[in-house]
């Protein structure tokens, strides 16, 4: 039944001490934004720690959540905060390269589909390896406009930078990417 109710909804029966509900947020949401810290955060481990604290932030917040606001951008917020301080107070030489099966990245593979699988898994490889050498703010920006699919406008709500100054990190991990993948390829 809470399945098919609204996001706000939910919030309010969490709010009103059902606090049960708060596991349909959960579902909605959980893989999605795991996928996308693991792309941030360059591993499962540390993208798993900061979107658990993500949830546990967020349902200590909710009765402070603004109906006005999309719940999905509000906790993607969260999210996104949790992925920084994760990614700062871990910063690792050993930089273990995202999992990128989602399905987010199926566009990626467009053009090599019918490829044999190591190729497929060779280019995936070579795109997370590519990502982990881009600036995080720039790798943050590519993944929220690409992998997440959100505007612009979306963007700036979640990390708090304008409009004009995600265009140009957008406009330069993409730089950068094709810099690191052209390079790649005349090795």
């Amino acid at each position: 039944m809470l399945v098919t109710i609204t996001d706000a909804e939910v919030v309010a029966r969490v709010v009103a001490g059902e606090t049960d509900a708060f596991a349909v947020l959960v579902e909605r949401y959980y893989d999605r934004y795991a996928r996308y810290a693991v792309q941030l955060v360059g591993n499962r481990e540390d993208a798993e720690e900061a979107v658990q604290d993500a949830f546990v932030r967020a349902y200590a917040a909710l009765p402070r959540y603004e109906e006005r606001e999309r719940f999905g951008g509000w906790l993607l917020r969260i999210v996104v905060n949790e992925c920084r301080t994760v990614a700062a107070r871990r910063r690792r030489h050993d930089y273990r390269f995202p999992d990128l099966d989602s399905a987010a990245w199926g566009a990626a593979e467009r053009g090599v589909a019918e490829q044999h699988p190591e190729e497929v898994a060779a280019l995936r490889e070579e795109l997370a390896r590519a990502l982990a050498r881009i600036p995080i703010e720039q790798r943050e920006a590519l993944l929220l406009k690409y992998a997440e699919g959100l505007s612009y406008d979306e963007i700036a709500a979640v990390t708090g930078a304008g409009t004009s100054a995600l265009k140009m990190r957008v406009k330069r991990a993409c730089a950068r990417l094709r810099e690191i993948l052209q390079g790649a390829a005349c090795v």
